[in-house]
């Protein structure tokens, strides 16, 4: 990575859905040989995904000064609310591909139901206060959202004034409904292939 660094081709460089100790092991690595170490991570985080960025990474942050740029926080679509009454047509869970990869999403979407409630008392939409509680994690850098309308990404956007509502009243009402257990980390797929490559 220094090498692109070097030429000008990047400023930086980050990691995506590492786990702790593969990050450690590039930071110690960066700093023994003077190299640049990675300076942000990408991982899945929403309410209904919290394990990596509130559990496996708490200590990278103070340790490295790691920075987060999250991805999924409306965990595929389960958080937006369009889920609570069956598949819409022309949703991407009509997509053999994200049924695939989230066998799951009725549970979560009937999970992600339970905060209606919270949503409605703050006055915003079940979307809006997903992406605002993401936002409001002081380690989270970066928020990436995604839009198939300019529609829904004026919404997303407007989750930014909401951010203030999500008081840590707020969050441990979020937390009674939603519990967070911490689980030690599983490998996934892309984190064993790396292990083959790396």
């Amino acid at each position: 990575m220094n090498y692109v660094i070097d030429q000008g081709w990047a400023f930086y460089w980050g990691t995506s859905m590492w786990t702790a100790a593969q990050i450690s092991e590039a930071c110690e690595i960066a700093d023994r040989l003077g190299l640049v170490r990675p300076i942000v991570e990408q991982p899945i985080y929403s309410v209904l995904d919290r394990n990596k960025v509130e559990f496996e990474y708490v200590d990278l942050y103070k340790k490295y000064k790691l920075g987060l740029t999250t991805w999924s926080p409306l965990a595929y679509g389960a958080l937006t609310g369009k889920y609570s009454g069956g598949t819409p047509e022309g949703s991407r869970m009509e997509n053999p591909m994200y049924k695939a990869i989230s066998p799951e999403f009725a549970a979560r979407v009937e999970k992600a139901d339970k905060l209606k409630p919270v949503a409605q008392k703050l006055g915003i939409s079940l979307a809006e206060l997903a992406l605002a509680w993401c936002v409001s994690n002081e380690n989270v850098s970066t928020v990436m959202i995604g839009a198939k309308t300019p529609a829904q990404l004026e919404q997303n956007l407007k989750a930014l004034e909401a951010v203030e509502k999500i008081t840590p009243e707020v969050k441990a009402e979020i937390d009674a409904l939603i519990p967070f257990v911490p689980e030690p980390p599983k490998p996934d797929a892309l984190t064993l292939l790396r292990s083959q490559h790396l």
